[in-house]
Order: C-alpha cells, then structure tokens, then sequence
C-alpha cells in the first residue's frame, strides 16, 4: 500500500488589508452598548459595503479588527483609502473621545489558503504594520507602493526600513497620505491624470451678438459642470479654473497637462428670443481628437433639460459601458421663473469680484429674485455666501440685521434644497461663519458632497467645518485645490490650511501658507490676521505688528473683542480661539 500523500496545500498571492480600532479598550470601558452599536452600524454602512465595492473577501473578524484579502493592491487600498475617507468625514463633527478611528495595515505576498483561513507570512507583515499606523491612517510595504504607484491619487510618505516583531528581516514601510496634493506645479508642468475619467468643461462662446448675454453662457456652463459633478464616478474640474482659459486661444492639449484632465468639453451657446443652441464637442485633450459632438435646440422654457442633455451625451461618450446604465442627473428646474434664474446668473458673476459695490449689487439682484419666486432655494444660500464675503473682505462689518436674514435664509436653503448642492454648501458655510451652528454645518456640507463630489467649495466648506481637527481640515482643503487648481478663491483654499496649522500649533507651516495667501491677493484680510498670529508665536512681533496695521487700515473695526466671539463660534472651542486672541494681543490689536 503507498504512503498516503501529505494534503496539498492552497497557497496565492493576494494583497492583505489588517485592520483594528484605535483605542478600543478606553471606547468600551467608557460606554461598552454604545460603541459595540456604533461600530456595527460602521461596519453596515460604511466598511463591509466598500470591501464589497472593491471585490475585497472579508476573511474574519474579531471584537476591535478585521481581516481582508484582495486580488488587485489597487483595490485593496483604494478601499482602505476610501474608508478612511468616510470615517474621517463621519468623525469631523465628534469630540476627540467619541471618534471611531481605524488603523490599517496594507501587504501583498504569499498567503496559505485553509478552511477558509489565511496564514503565512505576508498576513503577518500586514497585521504588523497595522500597528505602526496612525488613528485614521494607513501603512503600507514597499511592494504595495510600487505596484500602485501612479494609479491612484494618493501620496507615500518613506518611513524608512522597520523591524516588525517576529518578521525576521526588516520592511520597507510607507505612510499613506490620502487625498495628497502634490506641490503647485511650475507653468506648464502636466498635473497627473486621477484614476477614474477627469473633464474640464470649458467657457462656451457666447454667440448671442450681445455682450450682456455673456453672463448667460457663463452661467450656462456653471450648469453642465455641475450636472457632470453629480457623477461620482467622474474627476470634474470646478468652473473657476476652467474659467482662466475664457477668451484665450490655447490648445486643448496643452490645457488637459495644466488641468490634469483627459477630456475637454468645449461649444457655443445663441441665445435669440425664446429660443437657444447649444453646440458642443468632446476632445480626448491626450491626442486633440474628437470623440463627440452635437448640438441641441430648444425654447427656453426647456433649458434646463438640454443642459441634461449635453450632460448625459458626455458622459456615454467617456464611458459608452455605461449607456445602458441609468446616469443620475438633475431632473428639476432650479425655479419656475427664467427671470428669477437670470437674475441669479448675473449675481454669481458678481459674487467673486469681492468689492463692497460687487456684494452689494449681487445681494440686490438676489433680492429681486426673490420677490419673483419666494420659493428660489438657490437665490437664499447666495445671499449669506455674499454676506460672509461682506465680512470677510469688507471695509465694514456686517450688521446683526443682515447677519441674522442670512443665516434664517440659509436654514431654510438646508430643509428645502436637500437635493441643490451647491445650496447646501453655500447655507452650510453661512450657519457656520456667521451661525456658529457647527453640528448643522456639517451635516448640510456632506450632503452637498455626497449629491456632488466634485464641488472645490464644497469641499473648501468641509475644511472650515472641520478646522476643530486640524490634519482632516487640511485634506479637505487639499482636496479643494486639486478639483480647481486655478480658481480665483485658492486664497481661500490656502488661507483655510493657514488656519489649521496655527489651530495645531504649527506656527511656521501656518506662516508659510499665509503668505502664500497673501502672494495672491496682499490685501486679504483673514491672510493678514493668520500671519500675524503666527509671527506673534514665534516671536517675530515686528512682522506681526506691521502685518495687524495693514488688516485695521483694511477692516477699522477689527478687535480683540470682536476676534474672540468670531473665533470661539466658528472653532467650537475658546482654547483654539485663544491662539487667535493671545497672537493678535501680542501684535498690538486694540482691545475693545
């Protein structure tokens, strides 16, 4: 009789995702029923649906840690990434003590196969470098970088070589860094293309023969990239940066490496009595060929379905995989009243300019708007985004009168626009810049992004609602600057990353960011006043003085008194406002 042979033993290749909660043990001896609670509703919503997404097969799980095997690194740390990302935008609004953090660890190597089980030694590197991540963040082994390198929009930071408990060799491990933007690029430098389909949505000609129409094919645009960002599934650079191209010859190669993007929508819009045209075309910006073009007539009472139109003709062109599936668009009408909506068009051409006169002008024609439909969701938010532009950029503070209208418009933007995003985002900045409402805020901003993931202000809005957590902030705003790396806001962008680091008591990347802030506009007020705190804490008081005498030549009625209450409603918190009150006192602000 022959010796029976040993079993053969399953082995493959797979990429590992260990995974265990931060703090475990203090979660549940503080409240044992809550957080069990709270991490299966996490593991319901949030984690088990991405590991499902990206094809993961959950392997086991114990009380505070999970196990998951992928085929592809790519989709192993897109979903690592991704639910980082989510519990990230989950914990914003939380204490410090409530937050349910993971660490994640991420390997690719040979994995033993039993009853369903997997062992060896690239599980164990995996569950090791788990332990060397942060709360919220990811490690990973030199093999993962390299094989994902380039096909995601994620930074590596070299930890170097570790020696991991019971692995006999050392490993070469990298901190992810998700949502990473890379430095500004010089002119002319490509941006690297994200890994899923990315458009810029060029400014359309206006071909009305009437330069007051201009605002029309402005707006008209403004329209279809929003549409276009409503498509989780697609890279969508904002209107803003699309808009430094208006009235320049440039090719369409040369803008898809300063933008990033592979696609570029270009066209015209002629607008004569109750009729419009819109034509337009698709270029693969990578060869300058044309993949689609068309053109759409129709009265004006149907503009809103053709911009549905050029929308969704896009998007099969890009993804024809796609055409059987149903593409999400807006099917409503912002309003009723074509007078109302043009009267919002020529007030969001005004609201960037950031005069006194240019607010004020923008507030009367959304005012008008109003008095055509009371009901206009989109005209309500406007008004205390230009309200908060009144505050930030004006020579004169905003009255209580003005302040408390803005922030009962927004409130009814947020229950009635559930659906608008760009609503959404503007009320949620309102109710906290000039409401102090942080919980709202936040609630209201992550429904913006989740109806449109692609909005810049949107996510601009996400950094100042989480500037109580100063690294989340920063890749908020991070993110902002990728999506709409030439917008005429970036000041805000930057400005906002400013603030962050002066909140986490980085006095030397808070200067550097706001003067770069101040390079793009040497009058901004909130750049002025974060340069001052932070030259005040690291004893440069000479710059902070000089720095507090331009903001009051700026903005009169600036005080420690005023600064004190602004700070403490819009970080929660009068320690962090005290890093503002204690740097302006030392730089010589007048007290009251």
């Amino acid at each position: 009789m022959e010796p029976a042979r040993p079993a053969r033993v399953e082995r493959r290749l797979a990429a590992i995702l260990a995974a265990d909660v931060a703090g475990y043990s203090r979660l549940i001896e503080a409240n044992e029923e809550s957080t069990l609670s709270r991490l299966k509703a996490l593991r319901a919503e949030v984690i088990d649906p991405k590991i499902a997404a990206h094809t993961g097969r959950l392997v086991k799980t114990t009380g505070d840690g999970l196990l998951v095997e992928f085929a592809s690194v790519v989709d192993a740390l897109r979903c690592a990434a991704e639910i980082q990302a989510a519990l990230a935008e989950r914990n914003a609004p939380l204490p410090a003590d409530k937050r349910i953090d993971l660490r994640i660890g991420l390997n690719m190597g040979d994995i033993v196969v039993e009853d369903g089980d997997i062992f060896g030694d690239g599980v164990n590197v995996a569950a090791r470098l788990e332990g060397l991540a942060e709360p919220g963040g990811i490690c990973v082994s030199a093999r993962v970088r390299e094989d994902a390198a380039g096909r995601l929009d994620l930074g590596f930071e070299d930890m170097g070589d570790q020696a991991l408990k019971n692995i006999t060799r050392p490993v070469r491990v990298y901190r992810v860094v998700i949502a990473a933007r890379p430095a500004m690029p010089q002119a002319g430098t490509p941006l690297a293309l994200p890994d899923k389909p990315s458009i810029a949505v060029l400014p359309f000609q206006n071909l009305s023969g009437d330069p007051e129409q201009e605002y029309f094919a402005d707006g008209m645009v403004e329209e279809i990239t929003t549409a276009l960002s409503r498509i989780r599934w697609l890279f969508v650079i904002a209107r803003n940066s699309s808009f430094t191209y208006k009235g320049k010859a440039v090719d369409v190669k040369q803008i898809g490496r300063e933008l990033g993007v592979r696609y570029v929508l270009e066209g015209s819009v002629r607008k004569a009595g109750g009729r419009v045209r819109i034509t337009s075309q698709l270029i693969d910006a990578s060869t300058g060929a044309h993949i689609w073009a068309d053109r759409f007539d129709g009265a004006l009472d149907d503009i809103f379905e053709l911009q549905d139109q050029v929308a969704s003709g896009v998007v099969g062109a890009i993804e024809p995989r796609l055409r059987q599936s149903e593409i999400e668009r807006a099917h409503r009408k912002p309003t009723e009243s074509l007078d109302a909506y043009d009267l919002y068009l020529r007030a969001l051409a005004l609201r960037d300019i950031h005069t006194d006169e240019s607010m004020r002008e923008a507030i009367a024609l959304l005012r008008q708007a109003l008095a055509i439909d009371p009901n206009y969701v989109p005209a309500k938010a406007a008004i205390g985004w230009s309200r908060i532009h009144q505050r930030s950029h004006g020579r004169n503070p905003v009255s209580e009168a003005d302040t408390a209208e803005a922030v009962a418009y927004a409130r009814e933007a947020i229950e009635a626009g559930k659906d608008d995003p760009d609503a959404l985002f503007m009320a949620a900045f309102t109710l906290l810049y000039l409401g102090g409402d942080l919980a709202v805020a936040a609630t209201a901003v992550d429904r913006a992004l989740a109806l449109n993931p692609n909005s810049a202000h949107a996510w601009m809005v996400r950094g100042y609602v989480s500037l109580p957590h100063p690294d989340i902030a920063i890749e908020a705003f991070e993110r902002a600057m990728r999506l709409n790396p030439f917008d005429r806001l970036e000041r805000g962008f930057i400005c906002g990353i400013a603030v962050a680091h002066l909140l986490a008591r980085r006095y030397e990347q808070a200067l550097d960011w706001s003067l770069r802030a101040l390079r793009e506009q040497p009058s901004y007020p909130a750049a002025l006043r974060a340069k001052a705190v932070a030259c005040a804490h690291l004893d440069r008081v000479e710059e902070a003085r000089e720095a507090v005498r331009q903001l009051l030549d700026l903005q009169p009625w600036n005080t420690i008194a005023r600064t004190a209450q602004f700070y403490a409603r819009l970080f929660g918190s009068q320690e962090a406002a005290a890093v503002y009150t204690e740097g302006l006192r030392k730089a010589g602000m007048p007290e009251e």
